[in-house]
């Protein structure tokens, strides 16, 4: 079964970015009809499952990938947002973050080392914090 599927996939595009963002908010917009009786947001998930297994199988592969490109370059800077708040709080784990009081420069100190005089890279202007 495995290998039907596998040979029924070869030169189709598959899964991406914009494809998995479209299922969801299939499935999103599924649920929301399903709380307010709506026909319209039911005609909208359905629509957007659909899309997505169409993107999904199909075997215009440049197309698929210019879509999802143009998908990835509007959404850019909302994802680094979330990658920058995601790799601070993973950095918050071993590290105090302060902010220089003159320049408001952001500072990532180790933490554990007591009371520290922390210097700015930016202004030079010094500080103490405790670590």
């Amino acid at each position: 079964m495995k290998e039907k599927f596998i040979r029924f996939m070869y030169g189709r595009y598959g899964m991406d970015s914009f494809g998995k963002f479209t299922i969801i908010a299939g499935l999103v917009t599924m649920i929301l009809a399903g709380w307010n009786d709506s026909m319209l947001l039911s005609l909208v998930s359905w629509t957007c499952i659909v899309y997505s297994y169409f993107r999904m199988f199909s075997k215009n592969i440049y197309k698929r990938s210019s879509e999802n490109q143009w998908y990835l370059n509007k959404t850019y800077k909302l994802r680094q947002a979330f990658y920058k708040q995601k790799n601070l709080m993973l950095q918050r784990k071993t590290h105090h973050i302060y902010k220089c009081p003159t320049c408001r420069q952001k500072i990532r100190i180790p933490r554990g080392k007591g009371r520290i005089e922390i210097r700015c890279p930016k202004c030079s202007s010094t500080f103490i914090k405790n670590s």
